[in-house]
Protein backbone atom coordinates (compact mmCIF):
# COMPACT_ATOMS: atom_id res chain seq x y z
CA UNK A 1 0.00 0.00 0.00
CA UNK A 2 1.24 3.31 -1.14
CA UNK A 3 0.45 6.23 1.76
CA UNK A 4 1.11 9.81 0.83
CA UNK A 5 1.97 12.27 3.63
CA UNK A 6 -0.99 14.49 2.13
CA UNK A 7 -3.12 14.09 -0.62
CA UNK A 8 -5.37 16.82 -1.76
CA UNK A 9 -6.86 15.41 -4.84
CA UNK A 10 -9.52 13.93 -3.38
CA UNK A 11 -10.72 17.38 -1.74
CA UNK A 12 -10.30 18.68 -5.13
CA UNK A 13 -12.70 16.85 -7.13
CA UNK A 14 -15.31 17.47 -3.84
CA UNK A 15 -15.36 21.21 -4.46
CA UNK A 16 -14.00 21.06 -8.32
CA UNK A 17 -17.05 22.33 -10.15
CA UNK A 18 -17.70 25.55 -7.43
CA UNK A 19 -14.22 26.33 -7.82
CA UNK A 20 -13.74 26.26 -11.63
CA UNK A 21 -17.14 28.38 -11.66
CA UNK A 22 -15.61 31.13 -8.99
CA UNK A 23 -12.31 30.97 -10.86
CA UNK A 24 -14.17 31.79 -14.46
CA UNK A 25 -16.17 34.56 -12.39
CA UNK A 26 -12.58 36.19 -11.56
CA UNK A 27 -11.13 36.06 -15.02
CA UNK A 28 -14.14 36.80 -16.51
CA UNK A 29 -14.08 40.25 -14.53
CA UNK A 30 -10.56 40.68 -15.09
CA UNK A 31 -10.13 42.21 -11.27
CA UNK A 32 -7.35 39.96 -10.40
CA UNK A 33 -6.05 42.72 -7.07
CA UNK A 34 -7.56 43.23 -3.81
CA UNK A 35 -11.34 42.95 -4.98
CA UNK A 36 -14.19 41.05 -3.34
CA UNK A 37 -12.68 38.04 -3.15
CA UNK A 38 -9.98 39.28 -1.46
CA UNK A 39 -12.50 41.43 0.91
CA UNK A 40 -15.05 38.41 1.86
CA UNK A 41 -11.94 36.53 2.70
CA UNK A 42 -10.32 39.07 5.14
CA UNK A 43 -13.95 39.50 6.92
CA UNK A 44 -14.88 36.03 7.27
CA UNK A 45 -11.56 34.84 8.76
CA UNK A 46 -10.70 38.08 11.01
CA UNK A 47 -14.69 36.87 11.87
CA UNK A 48 -14.11 33.47 12.66
CA UNK A 49 -10.41 34.56 14.92
CA UNK A 50 -13.23 36.62 16.99
CA UNK A 51 -11.24 40.00 15.83
CA UNK A 52 -11.94 43.08 13.85
CA UNK A 53 -9.60 43.22 11.07
CA UNK A 54 -8.32 40.60 8.75
CA UNK A 55 -5.54 41.68 6.04
CA UNK A 56 -4.37 39.37 3.07
CA UNK A 57 -0.95 39.46 2.12
CA UNK A 58 1.15 37.11 -0.68
CA UNK A 59 2.13 34.83 2.51
CA UNK A 60 2.69 33.80 5.82
CA UNK A 61 5.69 34.43 6.08
CA UNK A 62 5.59 38.33 4.54
CA UNK A 63 2.54 38.11 7.15
CA UNK A 64 4.80 37.76 10.39
CA UNK A 65 6.91 40.41 8.98
CA UNK A 66 4.62 43.46 7.81
CA UNK A 67 3.21 42.60 11.83
CA UNK A 68 7.07 43.04 13.14
CA UNK A 69 6.69 46.28 10.89
CA UNK A 70 3.27 47.43 12.19
CA UNK A 71 4.26 46.84 15.84
CA UNK A 72 7.59 48.81 14.94
CA UNK A 73 9.87 46.50 15.70
CA UNK A 74 13.16 47.15 13.76
CA UNK A 75 16.97 47.55 14.28
CA UNK A 76 18.27 47.23 17.61
CA UNK A 77 15.22 45.42 18.46
CA UNK A 78 14.70 41.74 19.64
CA UNK A 79 11.82 39.80 19.38
CA UNK A 80 11.72 36.44 21.70
CA UNK A 81 10.84 32.88 19.92
CA UNK A 82 10.79 29.37 19.48
CA UNK A 83 13.36 27.83 17.47
CA UNK A 84 11.47 24.74 16.55
CA UNK A 85 9.66 26.02 14.13
CA UNK A 86 9.85 26.87 10.33
CA UNK A 87 12.42 28.94 8.83
CA UNK A 88 9.99 31.74 7.95
CA UNK A 89 9.33 32.70 12.10
CA UNK A 90 13.40 33.68 12.91
CA UNK A 91 13.48 34.75 8.97
CA UNK A 92 10.84 37.28 9.41
CA UNK A 93 11.88 39.10 12.65
CA UNK A 94 15.77 38.89 10.79
CA UNK A 95 14.03 40.84 8.38
CA UNK A 96 12.46 43.42 9.77
CA UNK A 97 16.28 44.06 10.86
CA UNK A 98 15.46 42.96 14.78
CA UNK A 99 17.34 40.06 16.34
CA UNK A 100 15.94 36.64 17.23
CA UNK A 101 16.18 35.55 20.76
CA UNK A 102 15.36 31.84 21.15
CA UNK A 103 14.14 29.85 24.20
CA UNK A 104 12.96 26.56 25.12
CA UNK A 105 9.93 24.65 24.46
CA UNK A 106 7.64 22.21 26.15
CA UNK A 107 8.35 18.65 25.83
CA UNK A 108 4.76 17.62 26.12
CA UNK A 109 3.29 19.98 23.09
CA UNK A 110 6.64 21.12 21.13
CA UNK A 111 4.87 25.01 21.63
CA UNK A 112 7.94 27.28 23.40
CA UNK A 113 7.54 27.06 26.96
CA UNK A 114 6.54 30.80 29.03
CA UNK A 115 8.35 29.60 32.03
CA UNK A 116 11.49 30.11 29.98
CA UNK A 117 10.57 33.31 28.25
CA UNK A 118 10.81 36.19 31.35
CA UNK A 119 14.49 34.99 31.78
CA UNK A 120 15.27 35.89 27.86
CA UNK A 121 13.39 39.82 27.81
CA UNK A 122 15.69 42.67 28.21
CA UNK A 123 15.56 46.13 27.77
CA UNK A 124 15.74 45.74 23.88
CA UNK A 125 12.97 42.75 24.09
CA UNK A 126 9.91 44.31 22.24
CA UNK A 127 7.80 41.82 21.11
CA UNK A 128 7.07 38.08 21.63
CA UNK A 129 6.32 35.11 18.61
CA UNK A 130 4.85 32.18 20.01
CA UNK A 131 4.16 29.51 17.14
CA UNK A 132 0.96 27.14 17.75
CA UNK A 133 3.16 24.01 16.14
CA UNK A 134 1.65 21.49 14.21
CA UNK A 135 -2.16 22.56 15.01
CA UNK A 136 -2.16 23.40 19.07
CA UNK A 137 -1.80 26.62 20.70
CA UNK A 138 0.80 27.65 22.67
CA UNK A 139 -0.05 28.35 26.00
CA UNK A 140 -1.71 32.14 25.48
CA UNK A 141 -2.46 33.04 28.60
CA UNK A 142 0.69 32.68 30.50
CA UNK A 143 2.34 34.24 27.70
CA UNK A 144 -0.46 37.34 27.34
CA UNK A 145 0.39 37.69 31.18
CA UNK A 146 3.98 38.33 30.66
CA UNK A 147 3.55 40.69 27.36
CA UNK A 148 1.42 43.18 29.66
CA UNK A 149 3.97 42.81 32.71
CA UNK A 150 6.87 44.39 30.50
CA UNK A 151 4.75 45.81 27.64
CA UNK A 152 5.57 43.52 24.71
CA UNK A 153 3.69 42.93 21.88
CA UNK A 154 2.20 39.45 20.64
CA UNK A 155 2.63 38.28 17.12
CA UNK A 156 1.11 34.53 17.50
CA UNK A 157 2.44 32.10 14.35
CA UNK A 158 -0.70 30.48 13.45
CA UNK A 159 0.23 28.99 10.22
CA UNK A 160 -0.18 25.59 11.14
CA UNK A 161 -3.16 26.05 13.10
CA UNK A 162 -6.63 27.96 11.74
CA UNK A 163 -9.43 27.10 13.90
CA UNK A 164 -7.07 25.90 16.76
CA UNK A 165 -8.25 27.30 20.23
CA UNK A 166 -6.84 27.53 23.97
CA UNK A 167 -9.79 27.90 26.91
CA UNK A 168 -12.07 28.92 24.38
CA UNK A 169 -10.27 31.71 22.89
CA UNK A 170 -9.40 31.96 19.10
CA UNK A 171 -6.37 32.66 17.21
CA UNK A 172 -5.67 35.87 17.52
CA UNK A 173 -7.76 37.17 20.55
CA UNK A 174 -4.75 36.55 22.98
CA UNK A 175 -2.30 38.10 20.79
CA UNK A 176 -1.72 42.13 19.40
CA UNK A 177 -1.93 40.16 16.13
CA UNK A 178 -1.74 36.82 14.47
CA UNK A 179 -0.84 35.19 11.13
CA UNK A 180 -1.81 32.87 8.97
CA UNK A 181 -0.38 30.82 6.31
CA UNK A 182 -2.49 29.43 3.00
CA UNK A 183 0.02 27.15 1.50
CA UNK A 184 -1.33 24.31 -0.31
CA UNK A 185 -0.25 21.73 2.25
CA UNK A 186 -2.21 23.76 5.39
CA UNK A 187 -5.48 23.08 6.65
CA UNK A 188 -7.06 25.90 4.60
CA UNK A 189 -4.61 25.88 1.79
CA UNK A 190 -5.23 27.77 -1.34
CA UNK A 191 -3.82 27.03 -4.74
CA UNK A 192 -0.63 28.88 -4.30
CA UNK A 193 0.97 31.02 -1.96
CA UNK A 194 -1.34 33.20 0.13
CA UNK A 195 -1.30 35.01 3.73
CA UNK A 196 -3.13 36.73 6.30
CA UNK A 197 -2.80 38.91 9.01
CA UNK A 198 -5.46 39.37 11.25
CA UNK A 199 -6.07 41.75 14.95
CA UNK A 200 -8.02 43.52 16.43
CA UNK A 201 -5.67 46.75 16.53
CA UNK A 202 -6.97 49.13 14.64
CA UNK A 203 -4.26 51.12 14.19
CA UNK A 204 -1.72 47.83 13.80
CA UNK A 205 -4.66 46.52 10.68
CA UNK A 206 -4.55 50.15 8.82
CA UNK A 207 -0.37 49.79 9.27
CA UNK A 208 -0.12 46.46 7.92
CA UNK A 209 -2.76 47.62 4.57
CA UNK A 210 -0.44 50.23 4.17
CA UNK A 211 2.77 48.27 4.32
CA UNK A 212 1.45 45.42 2.10
CA UNK A 213 1.02 47.97 -1.07
CA UNK A 214 4.73 49.49 -0.68
CA UNK A 215 3.98 51.59 2.04
CA UNK A 216 1.40 54.01 0.11
CA UNK A 217 -1.57 55.69 1.00
CA UNK A 218 -2.98 57.03 -0.91
CA UNK A 219 -1.67 55.01 -3.67
CA UNK A 220 2.06 56.97 -5.35
CA UNK A 221 2.28 58.41 -1.98
CA UNK A 222 4.52 56.77 0.08
CA UNK A 223 4.97 57.04 3.91
CA UNK A 224 7.05 53.59 4.90
CA UNK A 225 8.94 51.30 3.18
CA UNK A 226 6.41 48.66 1.97
CA UNK A 227 6.22 45.48 -0.10
CA UNK A 228 4.47 44.39 -2.59
CA UNK A 229 2.88 41.26 -0.70
CA UNK A 230 -0.78 40.92 -1.72
CA UNK A 231 -3.70 38.39 -1.41
CA UNK A 232 -3.89 36.89 -4.61
CA UNK A 233 -8.44 37.90 -6.19
CA UNK A 234 -8.11 33.94 -7.62
CA UNK A 235 -6.56 32.48 -4.19
CA UNK A 236 -9.21 34.13 -2.02
CA UNK A 237 -11.76 32.81 -4.67
CA UNK A 238 -10.43 29.30 -4.02
CA UNK A 239 -10.47 29.75 0.18
CA UNK A 240 -13.63 31.22 0.13
CA UNK A 241 -14.39 27.91 -1.74
CA UNK A 242 -13.21 26.20 0.95
CA UNK A 243 -13.15 28.09 4.16
CA UNK A 244 -17.12 26.57 5.16
CA UNK A 245 -15.34 23.27 4.50
CA UNK A 246 -12.56 24.45 7.64
CA UNK A 247 -14.36 23.13 10.57
CA UNK A 248 -15.75 19.46 8.97
CA UNK A 249 -11.77 19.20 8.03
CA UNK A 250 -10.58 19.76 11.33
CA UNK A 251 -12.98 17.28 12.78
CA UNK A 252 -12.14 14.55 10.46
CA UNK A 253 -8.14 15.24 11.37
CA UNK A 254 -9.16 14.68 15.13
CA UNK A 255 -11.09 11.65 14.58
CA UNK A 256 -7.89 10.40 12.42
CA UNK A 257 -5.64 11.38 15.17
CA UNK A 258 -7.89 9.51 17.47
CA UNK A 259 -7.45 6.74 15.42
CA UNK A 260 -3.39 6.86 15.09
CA UNK A 261 -3.49 7.07 19.19
CA UNK A 262 -5.70 4.24 19.66
CA UNK A 263 -3.58 2.07 17.06
CA UNK A 264 -0.37 3.01 17.95
CA UNK A 265 -0.84 2.34 21.93
CA UNK A 266 -2.23 -1.11 21.33
CA UNK A 267 0.25 -2.07 18.62
CA UNK A 268 3.09 0.21 18.86
CA UNK A 269 3.36 0.99 22.78
CA UNK A 270 6.31 2.26 24.50
CA UNK A 271 8.76 3.19 21.59
CA UNK A 272 6.95 6.10 20.56
CA UNK A 273 4.79 9.07 22.42
CA UNK A 274 1.87 9.99 20.60
CA UNK A 275 0.72 13.24 21.06
CA UNK A 276 -1.11 15.16 23.32
CA UNK A 277 -3.66 17.47 23.50
CA UNK A 278 -3.41 19.80 26.44
CA UNK A 279 -6.43 20.40 28.98
CA UNK A 280 -8.43 23.22 27.55
CA UNK A 281 -7.16 23.40 24.25
CA UNK A 282 -9.01 22.28 20.63
CA UNK A 283 -5.77 20.80 18.68
CA UNK A 284 -6.46 20.89 14.38
CA UNK A 285 -3.98 18.38 13.99
CA UNK A 286 -1.75 19.90 11.02
CA UNK A 287 0.90 17.25 11.52
CA UNK A 288 0.52 14.39 13.91
CA UNK A 289 3.64 14.17 15.26
CA UNK A 290 5.42 11.33 17.38
CA UNK A 291 8.27 11.38 19.48
CA UNK A 292 10.10 7.61 18.46
CA UNK A 293 12.99 5.79 19.07
CA UNK A 294 15.89 5.03 16.46
CA UNK A 295 13.95 7.99 14.23
CA UNK A 296 15.62 8.14 10.96
CA UNK A 297 15.72 4.21 10.87
CA UNK A 298 12.39 3.96 10.99
CA UNK A 299 11.20 6.50 8.73
CA UNK A 300 13.97 5.25 6.16
CA UNK A 301 11.79 1.94 7.01
CA UNK A 302 8.69 3.04 6.12
CA UNK A 303 9.52 5.00 2.70
CA UNK A 304 10.83 1.01 1.77
CA UNK A 305 7.19 0.29 2.92
CA UNK A 306 5.35 2.96 0.95
CA UNK A 307 4.20 4.95 3.94
CA UNK A 308 5.35 8.57 3.58
CA UNK A 309 6.17 10.71 6.79
CA UNK A 310 8.28 14.12 7.37
CA UNK A 311 10.20 15.52 9.61
CA UNK A 312 9.54 19.19 11.54
CA UNK A 313 12.25 19.99 12.04
CA UNK A 314 15.56 18.57 11.60
CA UNK A 315 17.94 21.41 12.52
CA UNK A 316 16.43 24.19 14.97
CA UNK A 317 16.70 27.74 14.03
CA UNK A 318 19.60 28.60 16.77
CA UNK A 319 21.81 26.18 15.20
CA UNK A 320 20.76 27.56 11.43
CA UNK A 321 23.68 28.51 9.71
CA UNK A 322 22.48 31.78 8.68
CA UNK A 323 22.14 32.19 12.30
CA UNK A 324 25.47 31.82 13.40
CA UNK A 325 26.57 35.05 14.47
CA UNK A 326 23.74 35.12 17.12
CA UNK A 327 26.28 32.88 19.29
CA UNK A 328 24.12 29.93 19.87
CA UNK A 329 25.68 26.96 20.27
CA UNK A 330 24.37 22.93 20.32
CA UNK A 331 23.66 22.27 23.81
CA UNK A 332 21.61 25.72 24.50
CA UNK A 333 18.25 24.43 23.97
CA UNK A 334 18.21 20.76 25.01
CA UNK A 335 15.10 20.13 25.03
CA UNK A 336 14.56 21.52 21.31
CA UNK A 337 17.40 19.52 20.04
CA UNK A 338 15.85 16.47 21.45
CA UNK A 339 12.40 16.87 19.78
CA UNK A 340 14.68 17.78 16.74
CA UNK A 341 15.97 14.00 17.18
CA UNK A 342 12.86 12.59 17.54
CA UNK A 343 9.64 13.50 15.93
CA UNK A 344 8.31 12.07 12.95
CA UNK A 345 5.12 12.94 11.40
CA UNK A 346 2.58 10.68 9.84
CA UNK A 347 0.56 10.93 6.74
CA UNK A 348 -2.38 13.48 8.26
CA UNK A 349 -5.37 14.78 6.48
CA UNK A 350 -8.80 14.65 6.77
CA UNK A 351 -9.59 11.84 3.79
CA UNK A 352 -6.65 9.71 5.29
CA UNK A 353 -8.11 6.71 5.40
CA UNK A 354 -8.59 3.61 8.18
CA UNK A 355 -7.10 1.05 6.57
CA UNK A 356 -4.51 3.53 5.37
CA UNK A 357 -3.31 4.52 9.01
CA UNK A 358 -4.01 0.64 10.21
CA UNK A 359 -1.39 -0.02 7.81
CA UNK A 360 1.17 3.18 9.17
CA UNK A 361 0.76 1.68 12.45
CA UNK A 362 1.36 -2.45 11.12
CA UNK A 363 4.38 -1.20 9.69
CA UNK A 364 5.98 1.09 12.64
CA UNK A 365 5.12 -2.32 14.70
CA UNK A 366 6.59 -4.28 12.21
CA UNK A 367 9.63 -1.94 12.59
CA UNK A 368 10.05 -2.17 16.16
CA UNK A 369 9.17 -6.23 16.65
CA UNK A 370 12.14 -6.08 14.06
Amino acid sequence: MKVPMLDLSEQYQGLKSEVLEVLDEVMSSSRFILGDNVKKLEADVAKYSNVNHGIGCGNGSDAIHIALQALGVGPGDEVITTAFTFFATGGAIARAGATPVYVDIDPVTFNIDPSKIEAAITEKTKAIIPVHLYGQMADMESIATIAEKHNLAIVEDAAQAIGSKHNGKSVGELGTAATYSFFPTKNLGAYGDGGMIVTDNDDVAEKCRVIRVHGSKPKYYHHVLGYNSRLDELQAAVLNVKFPHLDTWSEMRRKNADTYTSLLKEKVGEHVVTPVEKEGNYHVFHQYTLRVENRDELQKYLQEQGVSTMIYYPLPLHVQPVFQELGYKEGDLPITEKAAKEALSLPMFPELKREQQEYVVEKIAEFYGK
